[in-house]
């Protein structure tokens, strides 16, 4: 089976369609599908769903997708480096379901492995709680959550053989590796691309059972989401 496709384009072909959900991997603007993420805003699909860990930020990233409104529910764990997605937020425009980080990443595992709900005391008598069945074990109090999937899930990876096994490098582990076992299809947009045999099998993070489709990453930017620096020293 070819799984590596020329591009973004091409890997999304016949894929996309309006009111679908998608999961993004990455954490803040590191581990993210640069170019699967241009070519579904350039694609004019809308009414998205999207599952991550944020919304990238106001020109960058998710933040894309909201600048063209493609975005109607956004279900995170941090939003707080996106001014444009606090104003559609406020105004109304988009729909938010928060969730506490860990959470989130349970419920994407969860879904992932076919489990249908789980419960966690995180958030018991909290917003986060509303509306959700509570139960009690052992004395403590627990919060009913449901496991996540997506009709896509679109990863980054720092390597990965042609059959579609992947290994991602350090940070970009965060969120991705779970959303490939999650999503209906799979994109993974890499670094590189070896051939069947050359990654060390103890080293691989995703098995190409879960990967439909891949990419070679091209011109990605790798921005840093927050600069943090102190004057040097005279």
């Amino acid at each position: 089976m070819q799984k590596v496709y020329p591009d973004a384009r091409a890997a999304l072909e016949g894929l996309l369609f309006d009111g679908m959900t998608i999961m993004s991997g990455g954490f803040g603007l590191c581990g993210i599908a640069e170019n699967l993420i241009t070519a579904i805003r350039d694609s004019g699909v809308k009414d998205l769903t999207v599952i991550s860990n944020n919304c990238g930020v106001d020109d960058f990233g998710l933040g894309l997708m909201l600048q063209t409104r493609q975005i109607k529910k956004m279900l995170s764990s941090y939003v707080g480096e996106n001014a444009e997605f606090e104003r559609q937020f406020l105004s109304g425009e988009l729909e938010l379901e928060f969730n506490p980080q860990g959470t989130l990443g349970e419920r994407i595992r969860a879904g992932g492995a076919g489990i249908p709900a789980f419960y966690t005391k995180t958030g018991y008598g909290t917003l986060v709680a509303e509306g959700k069945e509570t139960r009690e074990f052992n004395g403590e109090m627990y919060v009913m959550e449901t496991g996540l999937t997506a009709d896509l899930s679109i990863v980054k990876a720092w390597k990965a053989d042609r059959s579609g096994n992947l290994v991602y490098r350090m940070s970009a582990r965060n969120f991705n590796p779970m959303m490939a076992t999650a999503g209906k299809v799979c994109i993974a947009e890499v670094e590189e691309v070896v051939e069947v045999g050359e990654l060390d099998p103890d080293q691989i993070h995703t098995p190409s059972i879960f990967v439909q489709r891949i990419i070679l990453s091209q011109n990605c930017e790798k921005r840093i989401e927050r600069r943090t620096t102190r004057p040097r020293e005279q």
